[in-house]
């Protein structure tokens, strides 16, 4: 860390480089650093981001990058903030076999837990046989069939407008990059 008062952060951007929002990593890394963070790292290019900054409070964080998002690029962001301790309990707690060929392992963070609480309630009506869920405190871990991610019953609900203001999905090979990172 640069100096003993900054907090590590991870930034976790909605929607970028998978629809419409076009983000250069570079970019993103300026915009954040003229921002005041600090030691800002990007991992891929969908929006994943180990930041320090003076501010230990995540919604403090988030709403300032939400502002420099929108300043510097124009469009309405919305991130979700977490901690490399945080982050790291999540993955550990993954409770689908992770190395299953077949399936696709992920994990959806939200800003608000209403929303993973409205999309954990689909679980009884989804076909095991294409997708299960499970839910943990602050996210709803999501193991889905290859290729069904967008077609699958949840996959449909959680593109919907309501939880575009409020989740996130990543899957585990890009949680485990982005510890990676951290100290």
């Amino acid at each position: 860390m640069s100096n003993a008062t900054s907090t590590e952060h991870i930034v976790l951007l909605r929607g970028i480089n998978v629809g419409g929002v076009r983000l250069k990593m570079a970019e993103l890394r300026e915009a954040l650093e003229r921002a005041g963070f600090e030691q800002v790292r990007t991992v891929l290019a969908s929006g994943n981001v180990v930041l320090e900054s003076a501010e230990s409070d995540p919604e403090q964080v988030k709403a300032q990058a939400e502002a420099t998002l929108r300043e510097a690029f124009g469009y309405e962001a919305w991130v979700v903030v977490t901690s490399a301790d945080e982050l790291s309990e999540v993955v550990r707690g993954y409770p689908f076999d992770e190395d299953d060929e077949g399936m696709q392992p992920y994990v959806m963070f939200a800003s608000e837990s209403a929303s993973l609480d409205a999309l954990e309630a689909l679980g009884p009506k989804l076909d095991a046989e294409v997708e299960r869920i499970k839910r943990a405190p602050a996210v709803l871990y999501w193991e889905v069939t290859r290729g069904q991610s967008t077609k699958s019953r949840l996959g449909k609900e959680a593109a919907r407008v309501r939880y575009k203001s409020t989740t996130t999905t990543r899957n585990m090979r890009t949680l485990r990059k982005i510890l990676a990172l951290t100290r």
